[in-house]
């Protein structure tokens, strides 16, 4: 969980810069639970819960899943 503990700012460039490493073509690989940070960098995402894949999809997809919404972007 690269960003836990941060202060929002220094997330927010850290998810930058994750995303320009992802960008040059380097395969990135988070387990984060920071969702809203996590997803919009992710062309590939898998929810786990109870160690099973329970949603997978891009950050995109997955950002419009009524469950992902409710359990985890509190919407």
């Amino acid at each position: 969980e690269p960003s836990q503990g941060l202060a929002p700012l220094v997330t927010r460039e850290l998810f930058k810069q994750l995303k320009e490493l992802n960008n040059a073509g380097i395969t990135v690989l988070i387990v984060e639970q920071d969702v809203r940070h996590a997803l919009k960098i992710a062309e590939r995402a898998f929810v786990l819960e109870t160690g099973r894949i329970v949603v997978e999809g891009s950050g995109e997809e997955l950002t419009r899943e009524d469950h992902i919404k409710k359990a985890y972007l509190g919407l």
